[in-house]
């Protein structure tokens, strides 16, 4: 993978049933994942939906993004992919939409371009602090809320979209009209394909904010409970990996350095 300049390769592991689940339940990113992946069940991000890849696979997600209320992306469901690396938390994921997006940050890929994504090494071209980088106490949480912040903020200082860039600066300095027609367009397209997918999208800021309002089914793509406990018990008693409701990423991240020393 190449970002600003700099090529880093990443390994992304993609086990095609549960019995290879269980062998590598052993492994920190899938100890992390999975307690991510419960807690966003049972405390969804406003504007987001998550599920996994045929329920099977802990290193892709699927997610669904609302378009906030009030922006020009109101109304809109977008899809996106997120793809983990072995080495998660200690390396980003990827995230790429499978939606088409016009956005200055978002490459002609659907592939997001923003700092929280890029790896922790220096790259002086980049004009990034290090600070804005991964690093080990982001989560799916933060790179989600990071994403929504972006579609309504774009950062035109580095664009992936040059083009989507010079109009969307036309749009705020002249409101040039061109960049917000296009936009309107790709909500009312992504309308249609919530609708062939069963999902309601949250139309007030009361349902937008308070997703355990929403019915269970639009809250997290048509997991049910049944799924949820699945999830639950992915990792197995038989390695001694269940992770109990009270676990939380602070101890996790305390244990994960205490072993690094």
């Amino acid at each position: 993978m190449s970002t600003n300049g700099l090529t880093t390769t990443t390994a992304y592991y993609q086990p095609t049933n549960l019995k290879t689940l269980h062998t590598a339940s052993n492994s920190p990113s899938v100890k992390a994942l999975s307690l991510e992946y419960q807690k966003l069940l049972k405390e969804p991000v406003e504007g987001f939906t998550v599920k996994l890849d045929d329920n099977t696979n802990l290193y892709k997600w699927h997610v669904g993004i609302f378009g906030p209320p009030d922006t020009l992306y109101a109304g809109g469901y977008y899809k996106a992919d997120m793809e983990f690396p072995t080495t998660y938390p200690f390396a980003p994921p990827k995230v790429r939409f499978l939606t088409k997006m016009w956005h200055p940050n978002i490459y002609e890929n659907g592939e997001v371009c923003i700092s929280i994504l890029h790896p922790p090494t220096e790259d002086p071209q980049s004009g990034e602090h290090a600070s804005e980088r991964w690093n080990p106490t982001q989560n799916v949480r933060t790179i989600l809320m990071s994403i929504i912040s972006l579609l309504n903020e774009p950062n035109c200082s580095s664009p992936a979209n040059v083009d989507a860039s010079v109009m969307y600066r036309k749009f705020k300095e002249h409101k040039d009209p061109e960049y917000e027609t296009i936009i309107k367009k790709q909500v009312n397209d992504s309308k249609i394909v919530a609708e062939q997918e069963g999902i309601t999208i949250p139309k007030t800021l009361d349902d937008y904010v308070a997703p355990s309002k929403l019915n269970k089914k639009t809250l997290i793509g048509g997991i049910s409970r049944d799924d949820e406990d699945e999830t639950d018990s992915m990792l197995g008693s038989e390695n001694g990996n269940n992770l109990s409701e009270n676990d939380d990423d602070e101890e996790y991240m305390e244990d994960e350095e205490d072993e690094g020393r």
